[in-house]
């Protein structure tokens, strides 16, 4: 799986030799620049099954490295250094402290899928990157961040209860990741609501949100569902071998 864009270097390891002379002949500048040797120790030869246990990675081995995804990407297109193809090199290679170094970045996929329909592979790079981004907050390699908690807001009360209230999702989610509900732009928005819609709309959503209607027959629903779920993160868990606290 060979790697050439010049980008994929990292600035640390390359080295310019500012005066140098091999064999008589001047080869100072940018002529003597260098890749330094390095040498890598720590494989993680589990980590592309850990990946392709999560859901969204179960596809990551078909990849050939044709670049499509990266090509295709939303984000690449603004940020050069998000690239899905090189991440998905070092997963397939085993190169878990060279994928740490982006861990900061690796979240921002923001789920276009252009890479999934550009793919020749079905690799589904946008479910890789989930599940990549997933795997760093199981090993605990970076904090839980404010899109997983909305997903978690938004599914629990899908399971609970079969239904969508928004603003129970959005007080929820504002609670959860610490942030005021008192916000210049949601305030503008419940007063423009508020001024445009119906009564009888703006009381049935009140009620709604107080009450939490629950789909009729769900109890059965949202118990097969929550088993699911529950044997679900057992499998990732187990896969990544992670105990019930999440420490290795």
């Amino acid at each position: 799986m060979p790697i050439h864009e010049k980008s994929l270097i990292r600035p640390e390891n390359l080295v310019t030799h500012e005066h140098l002379e091999i064999d008589g002949v001047d080869v100072s500048g940018h002529w003597s620049t260098f890749i330094t040797s390095r040498a890598i120790t720590d494989y993680n030869e589990q980590m592309q099954e850990e990946i392709a246990a999560l859901p969204g990675g179960e596809f990551i081995h078909r990849c050939w490295q044709c670049g499509s995804c990266t090509n295709a990407c939303t984000i690449n297109a603004v940020n050069p250094d998000f690239n899905p193809r090189y991440w998905i090199y070092l997963i397939r290679m085993g190169f878990e402290s060279e994928l740490l170094r982006d861990k900061d970045i690796i979240w921002q996929c923001v789920s276009c899928n252009k890479c999934t329909y550009a793919c020749p592979r079905d690799v589904s790079p946008e479910g890789v990157m989930k599940a990549t981004a997933h795997w760093l907050e199981l090993k605990g390699y970076t904090e839980k961040k404010p899109s997983t908690a909305f997903d978690e807001v938004f599914s629990e009360q899908v399971f609970a209860t079969g239904k969508i209230e928004e603003g129970r999702v959005l007080r929820q989610f504002f609670a959860r990741t610490g942030q005021s509900l008192s916000q210049g732009w949601l305030v503008e928005l419940i007063r423009s609501l508020a001024s445009r819609l119906p009564v009888g709309l703006l009381v049935k959503l009140g009620l709604a949100s107080v009450i939490r209607p629950r789909t009729r027959g769900w109890r059965g629903a949202s118990l097969a569902i929550d088993e699911y779920v529950r044997e679900c993160e057992a499998a990732a868990r187990k896969a990544l071998r992670l105990d019930v606290q999440g420490a290795e």
